[in-house]
């Protein structure tokens, strides 16, 4: 996620940007910039890369000025470059602007500027919107930037700079957080509040839909009309390193918690006006395009890899098309099936994971058309892959991975639908069914964070237990490996995953009294099956956790405790149901007294074979 600062006062305002993008560098970029306006220009500075290349540019080329607004940019539209870096112009030099966030509509904006003559020098969404405030100019700032506003569609937080009025910085927000600062002749702007600590504990909470007229002694704040919003003053409590995580004790708890966003972010640009089907502007497929894949090889590793035993799900049953899910570090060691009617799908949170990028290579050798699922614009991934679907779940820092694994999800189920629709196995009623249900997911969340407690008493109970299992069915034994997976990475319990019609075949012998049982009944075709593979293991006397449908009522009478999810379509139901389990693993890890964002052993990238 980007990075905003903005400043209005009497000091050096390159002093505060670039001291407020360092206190939001954990954020995660790839570039910064700041722009601050003086003598009539607004004066634009930014470098690709990390935050020190940007100041050595300061410090060769002072940026004089009392009012001004800084970036650091995570990709998104674009790679990472100096021309793509914020802030951007307007063609005249009159607006300056920066952005976090997706601009849904702006290839329909740009097409409509590009007619009318302007320029453009980036790949980014972000100057579209510079150059519409140019366009949408009516002799007031303010007025302008919300006429603008009501001409995009998406999610951002943006921040406005004009030379008709060099007093003032405007600011606003849907979906991505913004704070303004308060301080004494002085006041500030910020995606985040570590950026401002040092200089005041007073803010402005943003809300939607919210613009935020900002000069050095005051802070007017209207609605999208023009109509003045009453605001309360926040008091920040939290110490730095607190702040760094949004008040949340770890940035793993804060991540899982910022799914609802990652998932709207990565649906927003992939459905169409009138929410009904899939489109994929990046990909562009035509129903020859789909009719020619003979199968599709999903190679991964770890997380990414579960995410890809999910998609086998999704793809055969939706598009019908024959799919191999590969571990990469085996795939180009076993002579694999792969020829010029394959499409290999690479799926890597980082973008750099060095098996993946191996077996890409090794996909596109034998002739294979390949496909990238990463969450990092310009990796190494990406750029290999003949065509790339970004995840936009912005940054992880946290080892363990949560956001980035339900985006995958997200983003692997719409390409499910969207070859099935292309090659006509996928009926317009289901698509949409899906879809909508889909949809539905960022809100149906907080039922789960309401329930949090929950699972943290669960965890409690089970966190002297050494040994626990999850089990599962169809598309439920898949995500028992990912909650698995998460449990013995963050809290060193041992944890493995079963296919629940293959306790019988050996792993009952492991079953004994107490020992804890994480079984996944949400797909209600097989629920019937489930129901016996829990009483298999309830014989035994395990301590059963049945994870069920909030409608469910015969699952409930077989086990021990229950966790309910929001009801939904089959195939929506994991991107929710791996919640609770990301939970779990958590609170197992915290009440174990562990180091949960930087597990033993492990790396974030691993880009060593």
């Amino acid at each position: 996620m980007c990075g905003i600062v903005g400043y209005v006062g009497d000091r050096q305002a390159a002093d505060f940007l670039l001291e407020g993008l360092a206190k939001l560098e954990y954020r995660g970029y790839d570039s910064a910039g700041i722009a601050v306006y003086h003598d009539g220009k607004i004066k634009v500075q930014k470098k690709v890369g990390r935050l020190v290349n940007l100041k050595k540019v300061v410090e060769q080329d002072p940026n004089i000025g009392t009012i001004g607004i800084g970036h650091t940019r995570w990709a998104t539209h674009g790679g990472p470059s100096d021309v793509n870096s914020h802030p951007h112009m307007s063609m005249d030099g009159k607006f300056a602007v920066v952005h976090n966030g997706i601009i849904e509509n702006y290839m329909t904006l740009k097409e409509e500027l590009l007619a009318k003559g302007y320029q453009f020098k980036s790949e980014t969404d972000t100057e579209v919107v510079a150059h519409l405030c140019s366009d949408m100019y009516d002799g007031d700032f303010a007025s302008t930037v919300r006429r603008v506003l009501k001409r995009l569609r998406g999610s951002y937080s943006l921040v406005f700079m004009s030379t008709y009025q060099p007093d003032t910085i405007i600011c606003c927000k849907k979906d991505n957080p913004l704070i303004v600062g308060l301080g004494d002749g002085e006041n500030y702007i910020a995606s985040d509040i570590p950026a401002i600590l040092n200089y005041t504990r007073r803010t402005y909470i943003m809300n939607d839909g919210e613009v935020a007229i900002v000069k050095k002694d005051s802070v007017w704040v209207t609605d999208l009309d023009g109509q003045p919003v009453s605001k309360k003053v926040f008091e920040v409590n939290w110490d730095a390193e607190a702040a760094e995580k949004g008040g949340f004790e770890h940035f793993m708890i804060k991540e899982i918690f910022e799914q609802p966003k990652a998932i709207r972010d990565t649906l927003s640009c992939r459905v169409a006006d009138d929410g009904k089907s899939v489109k994929f502007d990046e990909l562009n497929w035509s129903p020859e395009d789909v009719n020619s894949i003979g199968k599709i090889m999903i190679t991964a590793c770890g997380t990414a890899y579960h995410a890809g035993l999910l998609a086998k799900y999704f793809i055969e049953k939706l598009a019908r098309i024959p799919v191999e899910v590969d571990i990469a570090s085996e795939y180009r060691y076993r002579d694999p099936l792969t020829d010029s009617k394959t499409l290999c799908i690479i799926i890597s949170q980082s973008g750099e994971t060095i098996d993946t990028l191996a077996a890409l290579k090794e996909a596109k050798r034998r002739g294979a058309r390949s496909l990238a699922i990463t969450n990092v614009v310009g990796s190494s991934i990406s750029r290999e892959a003949d065509q790339v679907v970004y995840t936009w779940a912005g940054p992880e820092i946290a080892v363990a991975s949560t956001k980035a694994y339900t985006t995958q999800l997200v983003a692997l189920l719409l390409l499910a639908l969207y070859m099935g629709r292309l090659n006509g196995q996928l009926s317009a009623e289901k698509e949409t069914e899906i879809l909508q249900d889909l949809q539905k997911v960022p809100e149906q969340c907080q039922y789960i964070f309401d329930h949090a407690d929950d699972v943290k008493q669960l965890a409690e109970k089970f966190k002297n237990k050494e040994d626990v299992f999850f089990i599962g069915r169809s598309m439920d034994y898949g995500l028992a490996m990912e909650g698995a997976l998460k449990l013995k990475e963050i809290s060193y319990i041992h944890a493995e995953a079963y296919a629940g019609g293959e306790l019988k075949h050996g792993t009952l012998a492991l079953i004994v009294d107490g020992v804890p049982v994480i079984a996944l009944a949400t797909q209600r075709d097989v629920e019937e099956k489930m129901i016996s593979n829990i009483k298999e293991v309830k014989a035994r006397n395990a301590q059963v956790v049945g994870v069920v449908q909030d409608d469910d009522t015969e699952v409930a009478k077989t086990v021990d405790y229950i966790i309910k999810i929001p009801k939904s379509d089959n195939f929506v139901m994991p991107v929710m149901t791996v919640i609770p389990l990301q939970l779990l693993a958590y609170y197992a890890a915290v009440v174990r007294g562990n180091d949960v964002d930087k597990p033993r052993n492990l790396a974030k990238s691993v880009t060593v074979e």
